[in-house]
């Protein structure tokens, strides 16, 4: 009587089975984890521009003009934002805003996550734009919109 060795074929045909199950639920839900922290990542590019914005607006100094990106210590793009637009002059009562148009995984390129300041000194994050297949659980912390 021979002593077996190795595994059988349909053994190794069970193994390849389960392990292809799991991967058809871990690679989506890895995507997803990937486009939630890109959004995340965009958030945090234009953040450090919030306290520049209310140095400027507390200073007054810059009076009706409106800040570029480089003005709030912002670079005009990242790697996860293509475009960092401020908007809205430092003399103005409200609506000063930082957006910044994300770019990376297919599902979130083109949203554009938005720092808007309301007249009583807050500033609130939104998200907005088009990407196919974007879902708000991609929203960051604290982000209302789609």
């Amino acid at each position: 009587m021979k002593k077996q060795q190795g595994f059988t074929l349909i053994e190794l045909m069970i193994v390849v089975a389960i392990i292809a199950i799991l991967a058809a639920i871990a690679l989506p839900a890895y995507q997803d984890y990937v486009a939630k922290s890109q959004m995340t990542a965009g958030l945090a590019d234009i953040r450090g521009g919030v306290t520049a914005y209310e140095e400027g607006i507390q200073s007054g100094v810059n009076g009706a003009t409106t800040p570029a990106a480089t003005d709030l210590g912002l670079a005009s793009s990242t790697a996860r934002c293509s475009a960092i637009t401020p908007s809205g002059a430092w003399n103005d009562a409200s609506g000063q805003a930082i957006a910044c148009t994300v770019r990376g995984n297919p599902k979130v390129t083109g949203k554009t996550i938005t720092l808007t300041r309301n007249s009583s000194g807050q500033w609130a994050c939104s998200v907005g734009g088009n990407a196919a297949g974007y879902k708000a659980s991609y929203n960051p912390t604290g982000c209302t919109g789609s």
